[in-house]
């Protein structure tokens, strides 16, 4: 009896270094997977960010990733019929409830709208919201752009993508020991070069939660925003199903996948589930932060098939 008892517990010793052995191997990836993701996204304005990658932060968000919006600007004078404080306050109470239904945090930051530059103040700002989040990812607009808030939003990333990795500039704030990967969404600037994905993710899965987290911005879209002709007249009314109605029809065209990003889902979901796709969001990679592996693409945007 005391032998088998010794042999039990040899067998049992053996059976936990097995498995330690191969979770070390095979497992590591899917452990390093799932661990929780944190993404910052910066937009020039109230709406930028929830336009361009508010269906793949939900898709994120319901992973139980972490992911947040900051509006560099406030959006004081994006209308056409109202300005300054009252609309800036209305704009941030909008993005508010977008991210009550995206599931995500959001902040506007206290830069008027058409003002913004590309000062030591502002990028010392940008460096701090990163290493305060702690992020894994960063997402901007790229810097060619008919907008100048959206030009130096996109420069004042840049120039903090390799700083927020330097101890002694904003000494106050942690800097971070690991690079995140920085990423543009798409837009439709052809010089001095076109927007090049590099990744592109299936989202008709929250589409719907994308309609309805964008029928929150009534101001830039029911109303115009500063495209309006100042007429209150000319603005959608309608109760709440016509406007979201209205909000699905401005953007289903928007939120469709391109052509262009057709062989990158049959890359990453396989050619019979890309077939299926008919809304996809897809982003750029930044030369200037971390560089990853297709593997750590998959970690990144934990979303596609396991192969």
């Amino acid at each position: 009896m005391k032998g088998k008892g010794i042999m039990s517990k040899r067998w049992l010793f053996g059976l936990a270094g097995f498995i330690a052995v191969w979770f070390f191997v095979n497992g590591y990836s899917s452990f390093a997977a799932e661990k929780e993701l944190r993404i910052i996204v910066f937009g020039a304005h109230p709406d930028d960010c929830e336009i361009r990658v508010g269906a793949c932060a939900a898709k994120w968000a319901k992973l139980g990733h972490k992911v947040k919006f900051v509006s560099v600007t406030n959006g004081d004078v994006g209308h056409s019929v109202m300005a300054g404080g009252p609309l800036a306050l209305r704009r941030t109470r909008e993005v508010e409830e977008s991210a009550k239904i995206l599931g995500i945090e959001t902040q506007v930051l206290d830069n008027h709208d058409g003002e913004l530059m590309p000062t030591l103040e502002n990028r010392k700002t940008i460096i701090r919201l990163i290493r305060e989040w702690n992020a894994d990812i960063v997402i901007a607009n790229r810097p060619n752009d008919y907008h100048p808030d959206h030009r130096y939003t996109s420069i004042l990333v840049q120039d903090a993508a390799f700083m927020v990795t330097v101890p002694f500039i904003c000494p106050e704030t942690p800097y971070l020991k690991k690079n995140p990967v920085f990423l543009y969404w798409p837009d439709r600037f052809q010089k001095p070069n076109p927007f090049t994905p590099d990744i592109a993710v299936g989202i008709d899965d929250v589409v719907e939660q994308a309609f309805k987290a964008l029928d929150c911005l009534k101001s830039q879209f029911q109303e115009q925003g500063a495209g309006g002709n100042g007429d209150p007249a000319s603005f959608f009314h309608g109760d709440e199903q016509a406007s979201l109605e209205f909000t699905k029809n401005h953007f289903d065209g928007r939120l469709r996948a391109q052509a262009a990003w057709r062989p990158l889902l049959e890359e990453f979901y396989g050619k019979k589930e890309a077939a299926k796709i008919k809304y996809a969001q897809a982003f750029e990679l930044c030369e200037y932060g971390r560089q990853p592996s297709k593997e750590e693409w998959k970690q990144l945007f934990p979303f596609f098939p396991k192969e």
